[in-house]
């Protein structure tokens, strides 16, 4: 019985932080001059932003 409430409470904690805007982005981060370019390697959508936060949402173009 433990262990099935393990299971239920451990699929409620993944669901709320599931991030279905970037479930696919995988980010990874090239560093210079005070600045990050994050490059998703997924898509290959590219922004930059401060370094060490990764963006919170995708930015691959939908056709």
């Amino acid at each position: 019985m433990i262990v099935v409430i393990g299971l239920v409470i451990a699929f409620v904690v993944m669901l709320i932080l599931y991030n279905p805007a970037t479930r696919n982005c995988r980010w990874r981060e090239h560093r210079k001059d005070g600045q990050s370019t994050w490059r998703c390697v997924q898509c290959g959508a590219e922004t930059t932003g401060p370094i060490g936060e990764k963006p919170t949402e995708c930015f691959q173009e939908r056709t």
